[in-house]
C-alpha cells in the first residue's frame, strides 16, 4: 500500500479541522467525471463525520484527457488567494460541464472576488508551479488516475462511496471514533 510521502502542511487546503483524529486526503481533477462522481460521496461522509474529519484537496489535472482541467485548478487556487478556495472547488464539481474562462470568471464575481486580481491571476498562470507541485507530489505517492484517495496517509485502492471511504479511514470503528 503506497504512503503519502508530502504530509499534509500549512499551505495545504483543508476544511475542517487541521488536527482531525482522520484526515482524508484526495489527489482530483475539476473535469474527471470519476472526481464528480466522489465529490458527492466525500460531501456524504463529511456529514457523517462532521469535525472529526479534515479533508485536503490537492490538484492532480489529468491534462491530456481533461484539457480545462489546470485552468480550472488554477481558478480553484486564484479563489484560494482571496480565502475562497473551498467555495471555487465546490462550483466548480458542481458545473463540471462548464469550466471554460468566462464561467470562471462568472464564479469569482458571483463569490464576491476581486474579478481583476482573479482575472490576471489566470493570465499569468500565477498559481501553475503550485498546480504541479501537487502533481509531481502525488506522483511520487503513487497516484496514477483520480480521484486518489489517502486515508489517514495510507492510500485507499477501495471504492470512493463513501461508506467504503469512512471503512479506509476509521479501521472499521464506523463514525464512533
Amino acid at each position: 500500500m503506497s504512503r503519502l510521502r508530502r504530509a499534509v502542511g500549512a499551505d495545504d487546503h483543508v476544511q475542517g479541522p487541521r488536527d482531525a483524529p482522520v484526515i482524508l486526503v484526495e489527489y482530483g481533477d475539476y473535469q474527471c467525471p470519476y472526481c464528480g462522481q466522489a465529490y458527492g460521496e466525500v460531501k456524504r461522509l463529511q456529514q457523517t463525520l462532521g469535525d472529526r474529519l479534515g479533508l485536503v484537496f490537492r490538484n492532480f489535472p489529468l491534462t491530456q484527457a481533461h484539457p480545462l482541467a489546470l485552468q480550472a485548478a488554477e481558478a480553484a487556487e486564484a479563489a484560494g488567494a482571496q480565502g475562497r478556495f473551498w467555495e471555487m472547488h465546490d462550483l466548480l464539481f458542481e458545473n463540471q460541464d462548464a469550466l471554460e474562462r468566462p464561467v470562471l470568471l462568472s464564479h469569482a464575481e458571483g463569490l464576491a472576488l476581486d474579478v481583476d486580481r482573479f482575472r490576471e491571476d489566470l493570465e499569468s498562470h500565477r498559481f501553475e508551479e503550485r498546480v504541479r507541485r501537487d502533481f509531481m507530489d502525488g506522483v511520487r505517492s503513487g497516484v496514477n488516475g483520480t480521484p486518489t484517495f489517502f486515508a489517514n496517509g495510507h492510500r485507499h485502492d477501495g471504492s470512493f462511496r463513501a461508506g467504503d471511504l469512512l471503512e479506509a479511514l476509521t479501521g472499521g470503528l464506523g463514525a464512533s471514533r
